[in-house]
């Protein structure tokens, strides 16, 4: 009997996107947004070890329940045809094997925060497993993505605080990070719309259509606004960082506008330093 493929280390590597790590970087930066304004600058490094280590393992997992929801359809898209699921390399039920014992891993650290915590990590779990279906039902997978990604400030949030409600901040915070993803990944939409017409999957760049490059760019200037609002109500250093986000927005927003959708993905792969940036406001304003 033939045994179902189970991949080699290079092929769980690519499936996990090693090598793109772009995406670890945009679930990074809002994760310790919330760590980081919720302490001042000043995080425990328990929570800092917890949280880093939750985001590589979530990002991973995200990419393998991705890919194996996705196995029917990548085949059919240029950019996606030769990963290790759809061409046969990991078999899905293995993926799956993969994906939970991540999901298992991540708790492992979550249970060394607070119930509170424990308990909005299940949502967070839940976001992250049904984000690859929603591209077969709503136009706005992209907002789901950016709840899964913005809920890792609200957990941060609550592991410093241990309360969630004291405070605007953490949701702030959580729908900047919604507008975000939607700024960022309709521009990485922008070059598989074609193929994803073709297979029946939706996205925002299809629903904006001629008006995803000016979509794009006004959804920037939402998000720079509720960051905004959160750095207001810090010092100085959060101002700077938040004024400097603004300024490298405005830069691949302008570039953008010039060069129009071929530079999508330019865009997206430059976007998470707006993260970076912001994340060194709250960083320097501990000293």
């Amino acid at each position: 009997m033939k045994l179902s493929p189970v991949g080699s280390w290079q092929d769980w590597l690519s499936l996990i996107r090693v090598d793109k790590p772009v995406g670890y970087y945009l679930l990074l930066w809002p994760t310790l947004w919330g760590l980081l304004a919720a302490s001042n600058g000043q995080p425990s490094w328990l929570n800092v070890w917890v949280f880093v280590g939750g985001v590589v393992l979530m990002r991973s997992a995200g990419c393998v329940i991705n890919d194996v929801a996705d196995r029917k359809l990548d085949a059919h898209v240029e950019r996606t045809k030769q990963r290790p699921i759809a061409i046969g390399n990991i078999a899905a039920g293995a993926a799956l094997l993969g994906f939970f014992l991540m999901l298992i891993a991540a708790f492992v650290l979550v249970f060394q925060t607070s119930s509170l915590v424990i308990e909005l990590a299940f949502v967070g779990a839940a976001l992250a497993a049904f984000y690859p279906f929603m591209k077969r039902y709503t136009y706005f997978p992209q907002a789901w993505l950016g709840m899964a990604f913005g809920w890792g400030a609200v957990m941060a949030w609550a592991a410093e605080t241990g309360n969630i409600f004291d405070s605007p901040v953490p949701w702030l915070l959580f729908v900047a990070n919604i507008f975000w993803s939607l700024s960022y990944d309709t521009a990485y939409a922008l070059g598989d719309r074609l193929d994803d017409l073709k297979v029946g999957v939706k996205s925002t760049a299809i629903w904006f259509g001629e008006r995803a490059v000016l979509a794009i760019i006004i959804l920037a200037a939402v998000v720079m606004l509720l960051l905004g609002l959160v750095a207001w109500q810090y010092g100085l250093a959060v101002q700077v960082g938040w004024f400097m986000a603004v300024l490298y927005q405005f830069y691949i927003c302008q570039i953008l506008w010039k060069r129009g959708e071929p530079w999508g993905f330019d865009f997206f792969l430059k976007s998470h330093r707006v993260g970076l940036l912001f994340c060194s406001g709250f960083v320097f304003s501990a000293f």
